[in-house]
């Protein structure tokens, strides 16, 4: 009997079936796919904001700073103020990621890539603002210090010059934390993806296989680079602040700055993470891994940092009194009482009193009530800065010198400008890479299905 032919036995096997693929990958891989209304609007208002704020940018490029609320004695105004700002939000991140990942604190898993994200894209703000604040672009290269053959050499004793350094330092590290922590998930979304995105995912993915040897040198690559950011979040901000602390301008002079900085820091960086995080749960579906739980620890995390910014206010007030130091004494008078009254009070209410709340466990996972204290918490951060800067350069020892500074629409118009550029990166980000650590994720479930 003549055998069948080949391709008859062919047509009669049916091919193996391809694996399904996790319902995380799916899921989180979704965040990247199709097509999202609110992300589309939120886009749009992001990118004309930037737009609007380039325009006027270069307006005053073209006309100087002049258009800028500055007048004397105060030639720090709201640039300044956003840069400090920024430095402080991007500071969350790195603790969430470097610190708690040495801590093994499993919660932090559903929510480091997108703190994550929001520190690189935080300092890449901040770092706009020294520039803009020299009003001569074309100039920028002042602020380096670097080899100078024009008979001026930088002052290696000043805290400005530190800040450069170590503002530098801590985006270079936090950049490649990022992007270190990416790769086994850009391998996922490279395993999925078809046409100029896989070719992108190829190249970003570094040849990733997840074979035991590579899993093995990521992990010890995280470990080591926790360790390196874990002291850079206290060092940038403690930097920042010695700016004001080293001088001897009245409110400024004081020890208790950097500790103050770094924890208001730290305050104000959770409270934009649930600000980014809550939207973004709601809109792309993933409260599965984004929980109650992850929010409910973040909010003690706000309530403890509140009540050292708390602590750190009355601290100041109580110095100020005690010292006898009559310029001291009457720079807090003024901060509460005088012309700035108003950003006193905002800061004190929305950063210490609102947060009490939070003692309440039922408003810590309530997420409209959390979206909108938050809010107010980063509203009460910038107008901490704006305390700091523009009540004690306003008054300073002479009367006769003292000023009166009201922000300019200029200033505004950039100030909103910052938020809208930061929005646009994290807008884009989302639809290119995973929002959520995948491969922690899957480790986290591995782990659960073993205690059960």
């Amino acid at each position: 009997m003549a055998p069948p032919p080949a391709s008859a036995v062919a047509d009669s096997m049916t091919a193996p079936a391809a694996p399904r693929d996790s319902q995380t990958n799916v899921d989180i891989m979704a965040v990247t796919k199709g097509f999202h209304w609110p992300w589309l609007i939120a886009l749009i208002f992001a990118v004309s904001g930037v737009g609007l704020a380039a325009g006027t940018l270069a307006y005053q490029t073209y006309v100087g700073l002049g258009i800028a609320g500055y007048q004397a004695p105060v030639f720090w105004g709201v640039y300044i103020i956003t840069f400090v700002f920024w430095i402080g939000i991007g500071h969350a991140g790195t603790l969430i990621s470097a610190i708690l990942f040495l801590f093994r604190a499993k919660w932090r898993n559903a929510i480091n890539r997108g703190a994550e994200a929001m520190t690189v894209f935080a300092v890449l703000t901040a770092a706009l603002f020294p520039l803009i604040h020299i009003g001569r672009l074309w100039k920028f290269y002042f602020l380096l210090p670097y080899p100078n053959q024009r008979y001026l050499w930088v002052n290696f004793k000043s805290p400005l010059l530190w800040d450069v350094f170590a503002v530098n330092t801590y985006l270079t590290i936090s950049l490649l934390f990022f992007l270190v922590g990416l790769i086994p998930d850009i391998a996922i979304a490279r395993d999925r993806a078809v046409g100029w995105k896989k070719a992108v995912y190829t190249v970003l993915a570094g040849g990733w296989q997840g074979t035991g040897k590579q899993w093995k040198a990521h992990n010890r690559t995280v470990l080591h680079l926790s360790g390196i950011a874990t002291p850079l979040v206290l060092s940038v901000h403690s930097i920042v602040s010695w700016d004001f602390a080293m001088s001897i301008v009245p409110g400024w002079h004081a020890t208790i700055f950097a500790p103050y900085f770094v924890a208001g820091a730290i305050f104000g960086g959770f409270a934009m993470v649930i600000n980014v995080m809550i939207p973004v749960r709601r809109i792309f579906k993933l409260e599965r891994y984004i929980t109650d739980y992850h929010f409910e620890n973040m909010s003690r995390f706000i309530l403890f940092t509140s009540l050292i910014c708390g602590y750190a206010y009355g601290a100041e007030y109580f110095i100020a009194w005690y010292s006898g130091v009559e310029f001291e004494q009457t720079s807090f008078w003024l901060r509460a009482f005088g012309p700035y009254w108003f950003s006193t009070w905002c800061m004190i209410i929305f950063n210490v009193v609102m947060p009490q709340l939070l003692w309440i466990k039922k408003l810590r996972t309530n997420l409209p009530f959390l979206f909108i204290l938050c809010f107010f918490i980063n509203l009460g951060m910038w107008f901490e800065r704006y305390v700091i800067i523009i009540t004690s350069l306003s008054r300073e020892y002479v009367p006769a010198a003292w000023g009166l500074y009201i922000p300019s629409t200029t200033e505004l118009i950039v100030l909103t400008g910052s938020f809208c550029w930061f929005s646009m990166f994290f807008l884009l980000f989302l639809k290119m890479f995973p929002i959520i650590a995948i491969a922690e994720v899957k480790e986290l479930d591995i782990h659960a299905k073993e205690h059960h």
